[in-house]
C-alpha cells in the first residue's frame, strides 16, 4: 500500500470519528430535550468541556498558552458559537436530523459570502458560483412555496450563518491564540452564558440518571468531532476530506429513520446533493489555485 493510500485511509477513519461524534450529539440533543432547554444543555456540555480541555491543557503543560489578550474577540467569537449551538440543538428537537444537516452544510457557503467583509478576502467569481449553487440547494431542501417554512428548518439555516460568523472570528482569533487557548475561553464563556440563559427564570435543571450519559456525551462529542476534522485535514487535502464529512447525512438519515421512524426525504438529499456540489467546486478550486503559477492564479480569478 503506498503511503498517498494510507493517509487517506487515516483521514477516513478520523473522519468516521467525527462522522460518529456529531451523530451521537444530534441523538443525544434530541433525547435531552424532554427534560433540558437548549440553554441548560449547552451549560452542561460546556462544564464538561472546561473538565476535557484543563486535563489536556495540563497533562501536556500548556497552560501558559492561556491568555487574555484579546478577550473581547474570545467573546464575540463565544456569543455567536453559542447562538448558532442553541438554535442547531432546537431544531434536531423540531425537524428530521437530515434535514438539520443539510442546512448545516451551508455554512462554508456563509464563509464564503462573507469573508470579503469580514476578512477583505477577494470575493473570485469561482467563489461566487460556489455561494449561488450552495443557495440553490438551499432552496430545494427548504422548498419555500410547497411547504410551509417552520420554526426547525429557519434555527438550521440560522446556525449554519452564526457558525460560519464563528468560523470567520476563530481564524482572527489564530493569528495570535493557539488552540488550547481558544478551547479554555470557549468552554469558559459558554458555561457563563449557559448559567445566566438558563437561570434567567430562576431554576435550572438538574441531571438526573437518565440524563447525565448522555449530557456527558454532548460535551465529550461535541469537542471530539472538531478534533477529528481537524486530524483529518493535517494528513490529507481538504478535497478528500471534505466528501468524507458529507457521508454523515445518509448516516445521519439512516439513523433517523431507525431511531425516530423519520422518513427519507428525496428533496433533502437532493438539496444536500447541490449543497455539497457548491462546496466542493470551491475547495477544488481553492486547491488547484495554491498549486497554480502566479499567471495561472490571476487567469482563474
Amino acid at each position: 500500500m503506498s503511503s498517498n493510500s494510507m493517509q487517506i485511509g487515516k483521514a477516513a477513519l478520523w473522519m468516521t470519528g467525527a462522522i460518529a461524534s456529531f451523530s451521537s450529539m444530534a441523538i443525544a440533543g434530541r433525547e435531552l430535550s424532554v427534560t433540558h432547554d437548549t440553554f441548560e444543555i449547552m451549560f452542561y456540555r460546556s462544564l464538561v468541556g472546561i473538565c476535557i480541555v484543563a486535563f489536556f491543557l495540563t497533562i501536556s503543560r500548556k497552560w501558559h498558552q492561556v491568555s487574555t489578550r484579546r478577550l473581547d474577540l474570545h467573546g464575540v467569537r463565544n456569543v455567536l458559537h453559542f447562538t448558532g449551538q442553541n438554535l442547531w440543538f432546537y431544531a434536531v428537537t423540531v425537524i428530521p436530523l437530515a434535514q438539520v444537516f443539510a442546512l448545516e452544510f451551508t455554512q462554508p457557503i456563509w464563509v464564503i459570502l462573507l469573508s470579503p467583509l469580514l476578512l477583505k478576502e477577494r470575493l473570485t467569481a469561482l467563489r461566487l458560483t460556489s455561494a449561488l449553487i450552495g443557495f440553490a440547494g438551499i432552496l430545494i431542501v427548504a422548498r419555500p412555496g410547497a411547504a410551509s417554512i417552520s420554526p426547525g428548518v429557519i434555527a438550521a439555516a440560522l446556525s449554519a450563518l452564526f457558525f460560519a460568523l464563528t468560523t470567520i472570528s476563530t481564524k482572527t482569533l489564530t493569528r495570535f491564540a493557539s488552540i488550547g487557548c481558544i478551547m479554555f475561553w470557549l468552554t469558559l464563556i459558554q458555561a457563563g452564558l449557559g448559567f445566566i440563559a438558563s437561570a434567567y427564570d430562576g431554576q435550572i435543571s438538574l441531571p438526573s440518571a437518565n440524563t447525565a450519559p448522555f449530557l456527558l456525551l454532548v460535551g465529550v462529542a461535541g469537542l471530539f468531532a472538531h478534533y477529528c476534522i481537524t486530524n483529518a485535514l493535517a494528513i490529507a487535502p481538504a478535497t478528500i476530506v471534505v466528501p468524507f464529512d458529507f457521508a454523515r447525512l445518509p448516516t445521519i438519515a439512516i439513523v433517523g429513520m431507525i431511531l425516530y421512524h423519520e422518513p427519507l426525504d428525496q428533496w433533502t438529499l437532493l438539496g444536500a446533493a447541490v449543497i455539497f456540489a457548491g462546496i466542493f467546486l470551491n475547495v477544488w478550486s481553492e486547491n488547484r489555485n495554491k498549486s497554480a503559477t502566479p499567471v495561472q492564479r490571476a487567469h482563474t480569478e
